[in-house]
């Protein structure tokens, strides 16, 4: 029975353009229709909100916003996103249509995959995260109904933007079951998702295909949460024996529990499948797994490739062909009893019992160690400071080997941008690993810093790469005393790191300084502190021509100019020296004046009527005088 039929917007036009031909799937949060584009006469897949939940604005909301995000995202493995829009109480995603099914089709289909096919669907999923991830999104719900597979193989990832939305309804039916089998333990103690909780559901996925199981079960969530934050993710060789050594550490690196242990994003995951896959044979890689599901359109030779047959489903979808199955085994004799093992020495006592025990563990213990014991994590540091990332080396066991310094416009200057051996890698417990710190941008440009205080314009020069030059002061009417006036070059001008840029200082507005030469040393400094200066008396005193205990002389001269709170250093004087007189009586006037002046006096002469003699009659004072005081000559009339 058609059961499309029954749904009530089968055969409707939504929004005036999309015509809804057939049902194709059913979830909690919403249904989603093939569609036509009317508009553009295009196939589209319809994703249509529940009434109920179309209902509350906070979910409408962040489903548009989270849309547009998505719409952002051009990548060949990702479900594009066409449109976004309302018709009455339906909400609704146009996407692109892929014909094709589900990759939980597939495990439904065939149990576990063949290594080669299993990473013939995670490449494409890890690419199309890396391109997210590099874009700043998180998918947070990564599982195989998430991936999409076409009829013409393509993988594709879908519902990219959505799940933060649907997170915040989602219930404890089955279908949240399936959902928590791939969160990450962080996601589920702190509520946090970054790039790695995607990388963690992406190595459940992986362990899904390789096994054909999960690796948490339980029959409720908080059974399967519960193991999620207390055990490990087993080997996939555990359930598929002689499954390769590097699978097991895919997986274990992917799904580690301390998310600082694992690949920082799926980037950096892709890089380690492709490792993987390059050490694998083909032997290896076409291991069938003993969960494979044998299917009735089988081929009779085994070098031809299986088709898995087509689900049963309302879109007609069918699976891309995947790797060889293996031919059915022909019946055979049963073998003859095999001796027990160890048999013979229970035969021979107690004794070589135990010692055959002790050699066992001894020798188990030794491989331990040589293939796994001695050898650590890389714990991710990318993104943290060279002294954090220093830090979390030394916590697990490791050593800073060297650094070195590149340009990144992804990292921010002085943090980890990159560590050889990558994080996630496997490296001996006492290695070194080398670190690259992020120079910032290879070309920034000067910040515009007028204004600011100099220690923050500095820390504001440092933050984008850049080191303070020659810093010089000047006066300024406008910006404050101690704060940035101009720099050189510009704000806005393109430089490379660790360029210099000049800074001139403001010294605020300019204070006029009065003249206190001769004044009392308190009445001095009264007035220099009123015109906002500060004021500081020299230890010394010198002798001067001004009287004892006033100012003898002032550091800056009257008329200079002064910034705010500079200081003005005051001389006080022990008043003049005195000094020996000569005589000059008798002499000629400029005999008598060279002599007095070299002496350090000033001369003043006095004539007589009629003024024209020339020899000095008498002088005063006689004896000594003050340095520098003045000495009267009178000169005889004739």
């Amino acid at each position: 029975m058609d059961t499309t039929l029954r749904d009530p917007l089968v055969g409707q036009q939504l929004d005036g353009r999309y015509r809804i031909d057939a049902r194709i799937a059913v979830g909690g949060m919403a249904t989603v229709y093939r569609a036509l584009d009317t508009r553009l006469d295009r196939v589209l897949a319809l994703k249509v909100m529940h009434p109920e939940l179309a209902a509350d604005a906070t979910f409408v909301e962040r489903f548009i916003r989270e849309a547009k995000s998505a719409a952002r995202l051009d990548h060949p493995n990702v479900v594009g996103v066409f449109d976004q829009g309302a018709d009455g109480a339906y909400v609704y995603l146009a996407m692109e249509y892929v014909a094709g099914c589900t990759l939980r089709d597939v495990l439904r289909e065939r149990g576990a995959l063949q290594p080669r096919a299993a990473l013939d669907v995670l490449e494409p999923v890890l690419a199309a995260l890396g391109a997210a991830h590099r874009a700043g999104f998180v998918h947070r719900d990564m599982k195989p109904e998430n991936v999409l597979i076409g009829d013409d193989g393509r993988v594709k990832v879908a519902d990219f933007g959505l799940v933060r939305a649907i997170g915040s309804t989602t219930n404890t039916t089955g279908t949240v079951l399936g959902t928590v089998s791939y969160l990450a333990p962080e996601q589920i103690e702190h509520g946090t998702a970054d790039t790695r909780a995607d990388v963690y559901a992406c190595g459940v996925v992986l362990y899904e295909m390789l096994t054909g199981g999960k690796p948490h079960t339980g029959d409720t969530p908080a059974q399967v949460l519960y193991r999620h934050l207390n055990t490990d993710v087993p080997a996939p060789s555990a359930a598929v024996p002689g499954l390769a050594l590097e699978l097991d550490e895919l997986v274990a690196s992917a799904t580690a529990r301390n998310p600082d242990v694992r690949p920082y994003d799926a980037v950096a995951l892709l890089a380690h499948a492709r490792r993987s896959r390059a050490a694998l044979s083909d032997t290896q890689l076409d291991l069938v797994p003993p969960q494979a599901h044998a299917t009735a359109e089988e081929p009779a030779d085994d070098t031809q490739t299986t088709v898995i047959p087509r689900p049963h489903a309302t879109s007609r979808l069918a699976t891309p062909p995947l790797a060889p199955a293996a031919p059915e085994p022909t019946p055979a004799q049963p073998p003859a009893p095999r001796p027990v093992p160890g048999a013979a020495l229970l035969r021979r006592g107690p004794l070589v019992v135990v010692l055959a025990v002790l050699l066992l563990l001894g020798v188990g213990s030794g491989v331990w160690y040589i293939n796994s014991g001695q050898f650590t994590r890389v714990p991710s540091v990318l993104g943290r400071t060279e002294a954090e990332a220093t830090k979390r080396l030394d916590e697990a066991g490791l050593e800073v080997a060297a650094t070195e310094r590149a340009f990144s416009d992804a990292y921010a200057r002085g943090t980890v941008m990159a560590t050889d051996p990558s994080p996630g890698d496997r490296i001996r417990g006492n290695g070194s690993v080398r670190l690259t710190i992020s120079r910032g941008p290879e070309i920034v440009r000067v910040p515009n810093v007028k204004g600011k205080p100099l220690a923050e314009a500095k820390k504001l020069l440092a933050r984008d790469g850049l080191v303070p030059g020659v810093i010089s002061r000047a006066f300024s009417d406008d910006v404050p005393q101690g704060a940035v006036i101009r720099t050189s070059p510009e704000p806005g001008t393109e430089r490379r790191p660790d360029s210099a840029v000049a800074l001139v200082v403001s010294r605020g507005v300019p204070v006029d300084v009065p003249g206190v030469t001769g004044d009392a040393v308190a009445d001095a400094t009264t007035a220099l502190k009123d015109a906002g200066l500060k004021v500081q008396v020299a230890p010394e005193q010198v002798h001067s021509p001004q009287a004892a205990g006033t100012v003898a002389a002032q550091s800056l001269a009257e008329g200079s100019r002064a910034a705010q709170g500079d200081t003005i250093v005051l001389t006080v004087s022990k008043g003049p020296r005195m000094v020996a007189v000569p005589d000059v009586t008798g002499k000629e006037l400029d005999a008598a004046r060279a002599l007095l002046e070299g002496a350090g006096f000033q001369v003043k002469a006095e004539r007589e009527f009629p003024f024209l003699g020339k020899t000095v009659k008498s002088q005063s004072p006689t004896g000594t005088a003050p340095e520098g005081s003045t000495i009267t000559l009178k000169i005889k009339g004739i």
